[in-house]
């Protein structure tokens, strides 16, 4: 039998008086067999390819690379990206009926008896070619307006943290689909042998803490083969768990382990054409190679004391959200495909004039220098650097006006994120939101979009980028309307 060639040799074993006897014996488990068949040939057939899909790239991609900055909680959009004049003149009056609408809210502020309007805290300024407005809480950020492509106009349909999360990271608000970075390795493979395909890192901030939690899910494979999940790197002295061997064993007795168990398991694929054996037998290999591949990639003593200073002094302790935009621009460097860092502590719900200002410390400094070290090293061309996060916050205050306590509830009806790099316009917004910053007025762009447009930046065609699951050919995009914002392209 050839272990290259699991369907065969499961079709071979699935013999008829086997099939009908594990189905259920009835036409509904024969139907249930077929499909479960299916799905697993299909699955063995991509298990374990570094190459990616045959047939993709579907046309030249702009972008090798994607860096994804998720800033996790619901960033204010309106703090930082979205001032508006009218804001101001109606400090501390109730928001329009008009304006507001019939729009859902939370549990949190469904039963306020009044809704004032908050203008953004700290006053901002007009930066970069498009005189795009940001808060001085983001000062740094201000300096390279010139490359972000701000994006006005983002709209979910989520209200509450995991659903919305769910819905950025995966194109599904149920729990169980693939992840964005799941479908870039899917898609096109690897370009480093050593590293996986799909690397994340997860950081408190100092804003609201704990933040939100984050799942593994958010960076899981779901119905595609394991070997495309994400791999979480961790701070400290161990950044994969059992990476290391044990005690008293060497490289040497470990790669002669490895081979032994290879063989063994691609016997067993060979019999059962069982697609999760092959994806194990990539996870051994990847990890062995990461045993030497991980400590050089973590080790940022041969980095310029210039470029570490740019990063701000929390990027020596490991963990950080600083640390972890290095050992971005490192894995970048070194050919991963998809980088993704969750950064937690947006959700300002109370105390935002406190917590608010933390979290932007937190990220500023590090953010800005990250895209200035892309730049400098000529990567930002080809690598798409996209800062987004779940939904926005209202423009109303949640709790009483003027208390320390006062916060902003979600709203996903628009909010902001931008991007940069890999074939994406800079110095440009896209989108416009009213007056009171809370209805969009122009060029709406829903997160479907968004996934579209990645995509597209991989020159991938996301309607034509499906798999079998459930009977369905599903794409990360949905089975709803998703377009490419083709406005936003250099």
């Amino acid at each position: 039998m050839n272990p290259s060639a699991p369907l065969g040799d499961r079709l071979h074993h699935l013999t008829r008086r086997t099939f009908l006897g594990g189905s259920a014996r009835g036409v509904g488990g024969i139907a249930l067999g077929t499909l479960l068949t299916s799905t697993l040939a299909r699955a063995a057939q991509v298990a374990g390819g570094a190459k990616g899909r045959p047939g993709l790239p579907h046309f030249k991609p702009t972008a090798k690379r994607v860096l994804c900055l998720f800033q996790s909680g619901g960033l204010s959009h309106v703090d930082l990206f979205d001032d508006k004049p009218m804001l101001h003149r109606h400090a501390g009056q109730e928001i329009p009926a008009s304006v507001k609408g019939d729009q859902r809210l939370t549990g949190m502020t469904s039963n306020q008896s009044a809704y004032p309007v908050v203008p953004p805290l700290s006053p901002g300024k007009r930066c970069g070619p498009q005189g795009t407005w940001i808060s001085d809480l983001l000062p740094n950020l201000q300096t390279v307006a010139g490359d972000l492509c701000i994006i006005r106009s983002l709209h979910t349909e989520a209200i509450n943290h995991d659903p919305a999360i769910t819905y950025m990271n995966t194109g599904s608000q149920q729990p169980g689909y693939a992840s964005m970075g799941a479908w870039a390795s899917y898609g096109l493979g690897s370009e480093n042998e050593n590293l996986p395909a799909f690397v994340v890192m997860v950081s408190q901030g100092t804003g609201k803490n704990p933040g939100q939690p984050i799942f593994s899910r958010l960076w899981g494979s779901g119905f595609l083969p394991a070997s495309h999940q994400g791999v979480g790197l961790r701070a400290g002295a161990n950044p994969v768990l059992y990476l290391n061997n044990p005690p008293g064993v060497d490289r040497a007795q470990r790669r002669a382990l490895l081979d032994d168990l290879a063989e063994l398991n691609h016997r067993r694929a060979a019999e059962l054409g069982d697609a999760e054996t092959l994806a194990r037998i990539d996870a051994y290999e990847m990890a062995f190679r990461m045993q030497a591949s991980v400590p050089e990639l973590t080790d940022i003593s041969r980095e310029p004391a210039s470029t570490l200073e740019a990063y701000g002094p929390e990027v020596r302790k490991p963990g950080t959200y600083a640390a972890n935009c290095l050992l971005a621009r490192r894995l970048l460097e070194r050919d991963v495909r998809f980088v993704q860092l969750f950064h937690r502590g947006w959700d300002q719900h109370i105390a935002i004039t406190r917590q608010l200002p933390n979290q932007c410390r937190d990220v500023d400094q590090p953010t800005t220098a990250l895209l200035k070290d892309l730049k400098q090293r000529g990567l930002l061309e080809d690598t798409l650097v996209v800062f987004a996060t779940e939904f926005g916050r209202t423009v109303f205050s949640q709790g009483k006006l003027g208390d320390p306590g006062m916060g902003r509830d979600h709203h996903g009806r628009a909010f902001t994120v931008w991007l940069a790099g890999g074939g994406v316009r800079g110095g440009i917004d896209h989108g416009a939101t009213d007056d009171f910053c809370y209805n969009i007025t122009e060029k709406p762009v829903h997160l479907r979009d968004l996934h579209a447009t990645i995509l597209h930046c991989l020159g991938i065609d996301h309607a034509r980028f499906t798999t079998k699951f459930r009977g369905l050919n599903v794409r990360l995009t949905g089975v709803e309307e998703a377009k490419v914002v083709r406005d936003i392209l250099a």
